[in-house]
């Protein structure tokens, strides 16, 4: 068994998976070694190909890496069998479209390798392009509880074998990083100084349909599994929203109007799995 398996579901992802992929393999060493499972699903691009054309470089760092093409569409099938395939002691999932610092598999290979169970991940250097809404909106959003305590986990999210063996098969359910985060107490949580780089979806229309769509998510997981929400972290040390307005007015006009506009029924798509690209 290898310290940890990096898994990345990646649907049609050929033109992101390569900058992951190169940040991935130029990670620091990893005592007990590290395998990679990309599971390609529903693809329509290249996806598995562009995968398979990292296995030298792989063997050259010496970890292993497995592509799974699987022709049905769908992230939850897709860990469901990516975890069939993993070999190791703990589990990092990845998205494709996101890079990891050198250190971070390491540090969360390191907190992870304990018989109690545990979940982990690093610090997100939330990464935005040059549109001037998606920036302010970008500005005030980091300030919301969300993003100031805790581990938020989206886009890099890892577990040991006794966090996972918590529940079975991954549910259909849209928040997969909720759902897998509420499993564990806030004192099982740990956030590691590493970093990696997440994109912020750009544009005033995209940030709506993919912030709604989080919203129904997490909706969604308190729904099926309100006992899970008690593991939430506590929000009650962060500024109250008048002060952080008035320290950036601009930010905060752009965060409520795609709040707003969320809320508008006429806007709303019947689409539970919107991508903003």
């Amino acid at each position: 068994m290898t310290a940890i398996s990096v898994l990345i579901p990646a649907h049609d992802e050929a033109a992101y998976l390569p900058a992951c992929l190169t940040a991935l393999l130029g990670s620091d060493d990893v005592p007990g070694g590290v395998d990679v499972v990309v599971m390609a699903n529903g693809c329509s691009d290249d996806t598995a190909a562009v995968a398979e054309g990292f296995r030298p470089a792989a063997e050259a760092k010496g970890w292993a890496l497995t592509v799974l093409d699987i022709a049905q569409g769908g992230k939850l099938n897709a860990l469901n069998r990516g975890e069939a395939a993993a070999q190791g002691a703990a589990l990092l999932y990845l998205d494709a479209d996101v890079h990891v610092s050198p250190p971070l598999v390491a540090q969360i290979a390191g907190v992870l390798a304990t018989d109690a169970p545990a979940y982990a991940s690093g610090r997100p250097n939330v990464t935005v392009g040059p549109d001037p809404l998606t920036r302010a909106y970008t500005r005030f959003w980091l300030t919301t509880p969300f993003m100031v305590h805790g581990v938020p986990g989206f886009g890099v999210f890892a577990m040991n074998r006794a966090g996972r063996a918590r529940w079975g098969a991954w549910p259909d359910i849209i928040s997969d990083d909720t759902f897998a985060r509420l499993n564990f107490v806030p004192a099982e949580r740990h956030s590691l100084p590493a970093t990696y780089d997440w994109p912020m979806i750009e544009g005033f229309a995209n940030l709506v349909r993919v912030r709604r769509r989080q919203d129904i998510g997490v909706a969604e997981v308190e729904t099926l599994f309100p006992a899970l929400m008690q593991n939430d972290d506590p929000h009650d040390q962060t500024a109250p929203v008048w002060k952080r307005a008035l320290r950036d007015p601009v930010a905060f006009m752009a965060f409520a109007a795609v709040r707003v506009t969320i809320r508008l029924p006429v806007l709303r798509s019947a689409d539970r799995w919107v991508r903003g690209r």
